[in-house]
């Protein structure tokens, strides 16, 4: 055995013992063990050069490491997408769909899609019930274009079942230079499964816009909460207050908004309200730490009426519910989508990356929206129920802007 070959194991081998005792803390949060063996875990002791408190024997590994590499048919074998490969399925044996470890490839896709630019066909993927499924289709995408809508459940991409794929494998299958074709299998409610081909095209989508409805009316659509949110934020809260002379409702609409960065949940947040929680967020310990509105309301005792629906997700949730409990804003639409738990990232050398949920998030009066209601669905409620059916879309109405602008109008 070379030199070098020895160095590997023994990275690997480190790399497996981190990933083991980060698997053993989550899985006794989860089940709810005593906190006193949260703050302090069983002495490790190693076999085999693996964590052994539970006796883990890593001979087997290695063993099935080395007649992998001397047997298999189309030797030499890659051995960097095999390490890749032991530590995606170590941390996909979590069964969280949002703790997920990324190639360097893959990585590069998500970093791109959350700063608003790539080349793909535009939407925003979720598990819900062991299902992929459509978040939201984003404005002006492919995507958007060729039909696909919130909730849509995706049985196939390019002809491979998606049974049993992660959703950043999904992501790095349905991503590709624009003109491309991708052919996907979708599944919407209790109909049919149809196939739909979408071309794929450069995504660049602008997270903030803003429009003067007229009345005193003010509507402003959020997109996603990315790396320049809260920039694109700054300068619509100046391009409002500068050219309208009067201001008396705003109409925020976060419909297909996938989420993003928690930090510019709040950051929003506290240009309505201040000195007051957004959220908290409760880690495996119970222990939970409030993040506040700070600073001067730029919208202060401004009357809001927050536009959501089932591609609500995330951040979009945190600001919808903090408006609701701190300021009485209105919520319009349909149910949201009910993600409530944080991640946390982590980018290595080799610029592979990885996603781990480190929390949940709590709304300002504590409640989580990842708890499922009477109809066994998680989210928001709205305080007015506004469907948006396919007829409406086609015939290019829109009741529940309609319904918001009626609201704001009575201010």
């Amino acid at each position: 055995m070379t030199s070098a070959f020895k160095k590997f194991q023994l990275v690997l081998f480190t790399l497996i013992l981190a990933g083991s005792t980060f698997f053993a803390g989550m899985y006794l949060g989860k089940r709810g063990y005593d906190v006193e063996i949260k703050r302090h875990p069983p002495e490790v002791r190693i076999l085999n050069k693996a964590p052994s408190a539970d006796e883990v024997d890593f001979a087997l590994f290695w063993e099935v490491w080395t007649n992998v590499s001397k047997d298999y048919l189309n030797r030499p074998v890659d051995n960097q997408q095999m390490v890749y490969g032991a530590i995606k399925g170590m941390v996909e044996s979590l069964g969280d769909p949002y703790t997920s470890f990324l190639p360097p490839t893959v990585n590069k896709v998500i970093t791109n899609a959350l700063n608003g630019a790539y080349e793909g066909v535009g939407m925003e993927l979720g598990m819900r019930d062991g299902f992929l499924i459509v978040v939201a289709p984003l404005d002006g995408s492919p995507a958007k274009s060729a039909g696909i809508k919130s909730g849509d459940k995706i049985l196939a991409i390019e002809g491979e079942s998606t049974a049993g794929i992660t959703v950043n494998e999904a992501v790095s299958k349905i991503r590709g230079p624009a003109g491309s074709i991708s052919t996907l299998k979708i599944q919407r409610a209790e109909a049919e499964p149809f196939g739909i081909t979408i071309k794929r095209d450069k995504i660049s989508v602008s997270s903030v816009t803003w429009e003067d409805k007229g009345e005193g009316t003010a509507y402003i659509r959020i997109s996603r909460f990315g790396a320049d949110t809260n920039d694109d934020w700054d300068k619509t809260v100046k391009e409002v207050n500068v050219r309208m002379s009067e201001l008396n409702a705003i109409v925020l609409d976060l419909r297909g908004n996938p989420g993003g960065y928690l930090q510019s949940a709040v950051h929003i947040a506290s240009d309505f309200y201040t000195n007051k929680p957004v959220l908290y967020e409760e880690n495996a310990l119970g222990e939970q730490m409030p993040f506040n509105a700070q600073g001067t309301p730029d919208f202060d005792r401004i009357p809001v009426i927050v536009l959501i629906d089932e591609g609500s997700a995330s951040a979009s949730e945190i600001l919808s519910a903090a408006l609701r409990e701190n300021i009485a804003a209105v919520l319009v639409g349909e149910q949201s989508f009910g993600k409530g738990t944080i991640q946390d990232s982590q980018e290595f050398k080799d610029g592979s990356g990885l996603h781990v949920t480190i929390a949940k998030w709590l709304t300002s009066k504590k409640l989580w929206v990842g708890e499922k209601d009477a109809d066994d669905k998680p989210g928001l409620k709205p305080d007015e129920l506004v469907a948006l059916s396919e007829e409406d879309v086609s015939a290019g109405k829109d009741p529940q802007l309609a319904k918001a602008l009626e609201m704001a109008s009575k201010y």
